[in-house]
């Protein structure tokens, strides 16, 4: 299937703000492009990108004062299957680990694995191991979390979702790669696109989604643990410890978000002639 993908940004400075965006597609879904997800700013602006220490796609620039819209849309081409699931993985133990993979077993700045391995191991230490012991980990977090949008905010952690019970896509993240991590299971946070393909209506307001990929047995796997199925047609923009590792801009002023819409649509064929 091809997806069409894009979003419209405007900010509001007061002054010119330097920022810094992560909103490419990351590099491991270039070959499937099948229109390049260019920048475009309104005024147009010099632009740089350089790749973080994640290996994401990073594009720097300085918003004038006033109004700036930022935009793009594109075309990507996707398998049209569902998220991968692979019950009969295991999990390896840490001293087996590869060097790479460690930093995603520390706690950071949203996953405070210190205040939530007492409550880990309580809540999954006698469960099974591997692929069934992330699923549990996501049946529970799914559960334990009621979603909706009027929960979100920028300073919400894993405990705070713990406690609150309440919270959007990130925060159901957050607290699964917390309880990964507290399990000895490298996880790693992803944002990216995900429509409603595959899923019945009503349909919400399109945003990013976050969701996170745990390793094991050798290879990093996508799980959500707030829609705790597989779905059809992600897009990964970038991955990092946390959501404090890939926000869609970092400014280095004062700026208001005017205007925030994302598209994430299957595109049709066109009928036959």
């Amino acid at each position: 299937m091809r997806i069409r993908i894009g979003y419209e940004l405007v900010y509001d400075c007061p002054q010119p703000t330097p920022m810094i965006l992560t909103l490419n597609v990351h590099h491991t879904r270039a070959a499937d492009m099948l229109e390049a997800d260019r920048l475009r700013a309104d005024p147009p602006l010099p632009t740089s990108t350089y790749h973080d220490g994640f290996g994401n796609l990073c594009t720097r620039i300085v918003a004038p004062e006033g109004l700036l819209r930022l935009s793009s849309s594109a075309v990507v081409r996707d398998t049209g299957l569902p998220d991968m699931v692979a019950p009969q993985v295991g999990q390896m133990p840490v001293q087996a680990l590869p060097d790479e993979t460690l930093q995603f077993l520390l706690g950071s700045r949203y996953c405070e694995t210190d205040r939530l391995s007492e409550v880990a191991w309580n809540l999954f230490g006698n469960g099974p191991t591997g692929w069934a012991r992330v699923q549990a980990i996501c049946d529970h977090v799914h559960h334990h979390i009621e979603f909706g949008y009027q929960h979100a905010r920028s300073t919400k952690s894993a405990w705070d979702v713990f406690q609150e019970r309440v919270g959007v896509c990130r925060d159901y993240a957050h607290l699964a790669i917390t309880f990964c991590r507290c399990m000895n299971i490298p996880a790693r946070y992803c944002t990216g696109y995900l429509g409603d393909i595959g899923m019945p209506p009503p349909y919400g307001v399109m945003d990013f989604a976050g969701w996170f990929e745990a390793f094991l047995d050798g290879q990093w796997y996508t799980f959500d643990a707030r829609n705790n199925m597989p779905r059809i047609g992600r897009v990964l923009i970038a991955r990092g410890r946390d959501a404090a590792d890939v926000p869609i801009s970092n400014a280095f002023g004062a700026n208001v978000l005017r205007r925030f819409v994302v598209t994430t649509d299957e595109v049709a064929d066109a009928p036959a002639t």
